[in-house]
C-alpha cells in the first residue's frame, strides 16, 4: 500500500517558513526574557560619571537581584557605592513609577549615596553622610574612589542638607563640579526604589577599558 505523502512533504516552503516563524518567535521571546529579567545594555551618554565612565561607553546591568525581590514582594535596594541604572520619572510625582516614558534621558546612570532616612549634607565641597552608625558623618566616597582616573572626582560642587525620604535613595554622578552632573543635589531630586533597572556588573566597550564592577 502506498504511503500517504506527509504536509511537510507536500508543501515544504510552507514548512520552511513555519519553522523561520517558530524560530523568530522564539528569539523575541529569549531576548525579551532576558532584557526584562536578566539583563540589559545601556550606552553612557555624556561625562557626569568621569572619571569612571565616559560618554560612548557600554555597560550591562544586572536584572537579577531586582527580579527575585519583585518576585518576593519586596523592594530592590542597592547597595553603597553601587553604580545603578533607573527610570527617570521627569516631572512625575516622586512615588509615581508608571509614568517614565516621553521624558529626556530616560534612563540614567548614577552611583549611590544615601538610603532612607539618612541626612546628606554638601557644604564647601565635601559630601558628607550621616547616620545612626555614624552621627559625626562620613564621606560615602572612601570606598568607591578607587584612583585619580577611576571613581568619583574629588571635587564636589553645590549646597545640599536633606534628609532621604522613605522608600528614596540620595544619587549622585562621580563628575560632581558645577552642573556636569545632573544628580540629587542638582535638580534631580531623590529616586524611588522601584524606579531602579539594576546595578551595573560591567563595561563592554571600549574593548581596551573592559572591565567589572
Amino acid at each position: 500500500m502506498e504511503q500517504k505523502p506527509t504536509f511537510a512533504q507536500k508543501y515544504p516552503a510552507l514548512k520552511d517558513i513555519i519553522n523561520f516563524l517558530i524560530f523568530a518567535a522564539s528569539v523575541a521571546a529569549g531576548t525579551f526574557i532576558l532584557n526584562s529579567f536578566v539583563f540589559r545594555s545601556y550606552s553612557v551618554v555624556g561625562g557626569s560619571m568621569e572619571n569612571t565612565l565616559h560618554s560612548t561607553d557600554r555597560v550591562i546591568v544586572n536584572r537579577v537581584p531586582v527580579t527575585m525581590a519583585h518576585f518576593s514582594e519586596k523592594e530592590y535596594i542597592p547597595e553603597r557605592g553601587q553604580v545603578i541604572v533607573f527610570s527617570n520619572g521627569g516631572n512625575t510625582s516622586a512615588t509615581n513609577c508608571d509614568a517614565l516614558t516621553d521624558v529626556k534621558d530616560q534612563y540614567i546612570i548614577k552611583r549611590v549615596i544615601a538610603f532612607p532616612g539618612e541626612r546628606v549634607t554638601v557644604e564647601d565641597g565635601l559630601l558628607t553622610v550621616y547616620n545612626n552608625e555614624h552621627p559625626d558623618g562620613f564621606n560615602p566616597d572612601e570606598a568607591t574612589r578607587k584612583s585619580d582616573t577611576d571613581g568619583p572626582k574629588t571635587t564636589i560642587s553645590g549646597n545640599v542638607n536633606i534628609i532621604v525620604p522613605e522608600g528614596e535613595l540620595f544619587v549622585a554622578g562621580d563628575n560632581r563640579e558645577g552642573s556636569n552632573s545632573y544628580d540629587s543635589r542638582n535638580g534631580l531630586g531623590t529616586i524611588p526604589f522601584c524606579r531602579v533597572i539594576g546595578p551595573v556588573i560591567m563595561r563592554i566597550f571600549p574593548l581596551t577599558g573592559w572591565r567589572f564592577f
